[in-house]
């Protein structure tokens, strides 16, 4: 079950390389990371490319694969295509953006704020999610190729996963799955602008 919907995830990414890399030979592009992952340290790269005049396509790229002290882990592997539409022109100033995610996690001994995955905090969760929302952002120019840019996003999360007795080894308690709705996209990004 999972090996195919690695290969579809596999053959979407390779599309959408193809759909970016295809025009930019004319095209204003981006490469960034998001501090805000760093700051959990997930290791992320995006690139974004423009369109249109008003458009870009921003696609990010997540991945975790550290286990922390006392078993705690926040295993992942996470990507997000986003299409953003600007105010004024692309690549500067105010965007909106509908963005889908979707990956697999291995999580563990976590104690997520507002009780978001209360099950987490001595039990070990491993499993699939996708979702989409949608998100407002600012892009500020820093110079001639350097930006950095700020988004919140907000949608729905569906997750199927397997419940274990305790973080590293254990019985299977269950299976399980929640519906999330809330934040699904929080960014400070330094980006790189290849022009």
């Amino acid at each position: 079950m999972y090996d195919m919907k690695r290969r579809l995830l596999y053959l979407l990414v390779a599309g959408l390389f193809l759909f970016i890399v295809t025009p930019l030979h004319a095209q204003r592009w981006g490469v960034k990371t998001n501090v805000l992952y760093d700051a959990t340290s997930t290791i992320n790269l995006g690139v974004e490319v423009g369109l249109a005049p008003k458009w870009t396509l921003d696609v990010s790229g997540n991945y975790n694969p550290w286990t922390f002290s006392d078993y705690k882990k926040l295993k992942h592997w996470m990507l997000q295509p986003e299409g953003r539409y600007w105010l004024c022109e692309r690549f500067n100033g105010h965007f909106f953006g509908l963005h889908a995610l979707g990956g697999e996690f291995n999580l563990s001994n976590l104690d997520l704020p507002f009780g978001t995955f209360s099950a987490l905090e001595n039990s070990r969760a491993q499993g699939w999610f996708a979702g989409g929302g949608v998100g407002y952002g600012y892009h500020w120019i820093l110079g001639n190729h350097w930006s950095l840019e700020a988004e919140l996003g907000v949608g729905f999360i569906h997750a199927n996963y397997k419940r274990y007795e305790c973080e590293h080894c254990g019985e299977l308690l269950g299976r399980a799955h929640k519906n999330y709705l809330g934040v699904t996209k929080a960014a400070i990004s330094i980006i790189y602008i290849i022009k």
